[in-house]
């Protein structure tokens, strides 16, 4: 009994030293400042990049539980966007799949068990590309995975136009009287980040062992003949096995000696190992939960699930797609088997030279563009703001970073991001639409608050907005409130050459409230 209930405080405490971890991650990434918080906006802007720093952060410390976790840390902090995270959980996904490749190459000197333990090993490698194959060119020119997560966390929490920065993370775990010590204490924001990392990396440590010696894992023998009864039996365990230790690392890594010993065999242990690819999505919800009421780390929780859901859906009902991942590992056993080299290159392209080949041909996809631009009160205040846009050239998705305060403090953090998109002469700015139609075209739309009617009230040409850049077009848009007592109307300037608003005025029924407008523009 005491050896019980020593193990369940001791599993309890793991737990809340992961919520500390996150919780203390969140504010020393505040912590560090506008102009950190911007380069991991910008090194993460390319999907190509993103997906493979996610699969090589993974592939490091060989823990996508502690990858995801840090995803959604960012996310909550404002760090980075959930169409940029997508990508990283991709590629968290990819990368954790090294271990059980690595420990397949071990039974090298064993000819027998060499081939098996190669094909075993890289199932969930084989898995997971195609299931990235798939679903990262839809993410990538559509935004499905992001869209869809999105539409399904509305549902759970309230949506916001655009991802606001949250000021307070302690949300009642009685955590934010020590980390408001500890970040009055410590100096360096990036100091912080590393113990707050070295903390969530323990805890999920500490969390596995506790969980594995329960499970009697140690055994292979037991677990083989325990776990891998029937197809429905081997998805279950795999699931619930993985999301009660927290780790697909350990439980697909299990299977390669199990596959290489004939304990099992590779077409049992299948489904065991896509049940352990759902199961592992847990340790992203339960680093949501301190930030329940953000809608970002919310949703990315749920696209990490959507695209481990998804990749099952596709590939363990329908039985001539089944065979595909298993085929490929099969061959690549057999040729390992002929050509012990094989197994090494194929580690090598497949976890480093392939991405960086993707990284080189996608290098100049993102354009960016700053802006500072100034808002002017009903009193006549100006204040001095900066902004970042970045949109994919070709997919012509992006979004904006808003910074407050004064535009060259460095201290700064993002207080606000928003997507934007172009999509046939059309320019959306997270709900909003812009349609570059003919003079006096109109359209209606709603927001927060209330439905509204836009008109394209006039087109300007060539339009000089700084003595270095002229500007083809110039739309100007007028906004109007049906039913609004408060007379709310709004002139906005957008050009579809930039994409920014170049200005916008809003007004009610007591006159001119604030402006908007931009003083200078640089693009890269």
């Amino acid at each position: 009994m005491w050896l019980t209930i020593r193990t369940t405080l001791s599993i309890i405490g793991a737990l809340l030293l992961f919520f500390f971890a996150i919780d203390l991650m969140v504010s020393s990434l505040q912590e560090l400042g506008g102009g950190v918080a911007e380069t991991i906006l910008l090194a993460t802007s390319n999907p190509f990049t993103g997906l493979f720093i996610g699969l090589l952060i993974t592939a490091m410390i060989q823990s996508s539980s502690t990858t995801t976790s840090l995803i959604v840390a960012f996310v909550a902090s404002g760090s980075i966007t959930l169409e940029s995270a997508v990508p990283l959980i991709m590629g968290a996904n990819i990368g954790t799949t090294i271990t059980s490749t690595i420990i397949s190459l071990g039974f090298i000197n064993k000819k027998k068990e060499f081939k098996r333990a190669v094909a075993a090993g890289t199932y969930h490698d084989f898995f997971n590309i195609l299931t990235v194959i798939i679903l990262f060119p839809l993410e990538y020119y559509y935004g499905f995975l992001s869209s869809l997560a999105t539409s399904i966390s509305t549902l759970l929490v309230n949506p916001a136009s655009g991802v606001d920065l949250i000021s307070d993370h302690h949300y009642g775990w009685g955590f934010g009287g020590v980390i408001n010590w500890l970040v009055t204490i410590v100096p360096s924001g990036f100091a912080l980040v590393i113990l707050a990392f070295a903390l969530l990396f323990g805890s999920i440590l500490l969390f596995r062992k506790l969980i594995s010696n329960l499970l009697l894992v140690q055994s292979p023998e037991k677990l083989g003949s325990f776990f891998f009864g029937s197809p429905l039996k081997s998805f279950a365990w795999g699931l619930t096995s993985t999301a009660a230790i927290r780790s697909s690392t350990i439980t697909t890594s299990l299977v390669v000696p199990l596959v290489a010993k004939q304990v099992i065999k590779l077409k049992a242990a299948a489904p065991y190992i896509l049940g352990a690819n759902i199961g592992t999505t847990i340790t992203a919800f339960i680093a949501a939960i301190l930030y329940a009421n953000n809608s970002s780390a919310v949703t990315i929780a749920i696209a990490h699930f959507l695209f481990n859901f998804i990749g099952v859906i596709i590939f363990l009902p329908i039985p001539i797609l089944r065979k595909i991942p298993l085929d490929l590992a099969s061959f690549l056993g057999k040729l390992t088997l002929k050509y012990r080299l094989v197994g090494f290159v194929y580690l090598l392209s497949a976890f480093f030279f392939i991405p960086f080949s993707l990284i080189y041909l996608n290098k100049n996809s993102i354009e960016n563009t700053t802006a500072v631009y100034e808002v002017v009160d009903k009193n006549g205040v100006p204040q001095s703001n900066k902004m970042v846009a970045r949109i994919n050239s070709n997919t012509r998705n992006g979004q904006w970073i808003e910074f407050a305060g004064d535009a060259d403090s460095a201290a700064n953090t993002p207080n606000k991001i928003q997507n934007i998109s172009y999509r046939d002469n059309v320019f959306f700015v997270s709900d909003q639409m812009y349609m570059f139609s003919k003079q006096g075209f109109c359209w209606d739309g709603e927001d927060n608050l209330g439905k509204y009617k836009v008109c394209v009230d006039s087109i300007l040409t060539n339009y000089s907005l700084t003595p270095d850049l002229t500007l083809p077009l110039l739309y100007h848009f007028k906004r109007t409130y049906y039913n609004d007592a408060q007379e709310k109307t709004s002139d906005i300037f957008i050009s579809p050459d930039l994409p920014i608003i170049i200005k916008q005025s809003n007004y009610d029924s007591t006159g001119l409230i604030e402006t908007k407008r931009i003083l200078t523009v640089e693009k890269d």
